[in-house]
């Protein structure tokens, strides 16, 4: 059991997880895959470095920060993340389950929009992001999960035992790593229908009927988990307050998953906010 978890690895969650600490809490920093800051070439409008400084080098410097105070980080991907009755929250990955009594999302805005030719024109009439919220509504139906990797596989399981008919496919990418399910690496050209879904085309031609199509690519990320256990969004970025926090109680946001101004200054500044009011959160609570 852990008193906040941090999802998270850049300057946000790093800023969170070391204020967090100083205040002795148990903290937990879970990330994988690549940092939007590890991209950037070349930073010069950062305080303190007068020649600049790398993103992936600014990334690392503060990973090492972290683990010089004594923080836990683990490199998992984080698959889910579930409300227990309590208010204690559990985030599961592909092989543990961790647990904490906060959270802080500071995933970065990873973007998680399909660039398939015709699926922004069926979100909400076929296509979604969400096993666990929509899959009860294709009971019986054939689904396609669209995705290569484990995220891909957790949103299968969750409509396994609800769908008719289930296959993913990659889209062109490699297979996952699964027995379980048919898998398709062809692809895909485009999606078809008239007021929701009714098939996907791949580039060979050949069309595949379908009720439904669930989008997984790629990794969770902050948005996926706020859609699954109602946290409210605003303009594809976490609704917070001035505290950082969500409006679920003991979960709390910050950095570029929050909006706003996407740069380094504002994601220490509220990474700061955030594991300062998730430390107070743990002591009134």
């Amino acid at each position: 059991m852990y008193d906040i978890i941090i999802i998270g690895a850049g300057p946000a969650g790093i800023s969170a997880s070391l204020y967090a600490k100083r205040a002795n809490m148990k903290v937990l920093v879970l990330y994988y895959g690549k940092s939007e800051i590890e991209e950037a070439v070349k930073i010069d409008n950062y305080y303190g470095f007068i020649n600049g400084i790398s993103g992936i080098e600014l990334y690392n410097n503060g990973i090492k920060q972290a683990q010089n105070l004594g923080i836990e980080l683990i490199e998992k991907e984080v698959l889910n993340i579930v409300i227990t009755d309590n208010s204690i929250f559990n985030i599961k990955t592909k092989d543990e389950i961790f647990s904490s009594k906060s959270i802080i999302l500071a995933t970065g805005n990873n973007k998680i929009k399909s660039s398939i030719k015709g699926a922004d024109n069926f979100e909400g009439k076929g296509i979604s992001y969400c096993a666990i919220c929509d899959g009860f509504f294709y009971k019986n139906q054939n689904v396609v999960v669209i995705g290569n990797g484990q995220y891909a596989l957790n949103e299968a399981n969750e409509l396994s035992n609800i769908v008719k008919t289930l296959k993913i496919f990659t889209n062109g990418l490699d297979k996952p790593l699964s027995k379980k399910y048919e898998i398709d690496t062809r692809k895909i050209k485009e999606i078809h229908g008239d007021s929701k879904v009714t098939s996907i085309e791949f580039e060979d031609g050949e069309l595949y009927n379908v009720d439904g199509i669930f989008i997984a690519q790629g990794i969770a990320g902050g948005l996926d988990f706020a859609k699954k256990i109602g946290i409210i969004t605003q303009n594809s970025f976490i609704k917070v307050n001035e505290k950082m926090e969500t409006n679920i109680k003991g979960i709390f946001s910050c950095g570029n998953i929050t909006g706003g101004l996407l740069q380094i200054n504002k994601a220490v500044y509220e990474g700061a906010k955030a594991g300062i009011n998730a430390v107070k959160y743990i002591k009134e609570s």
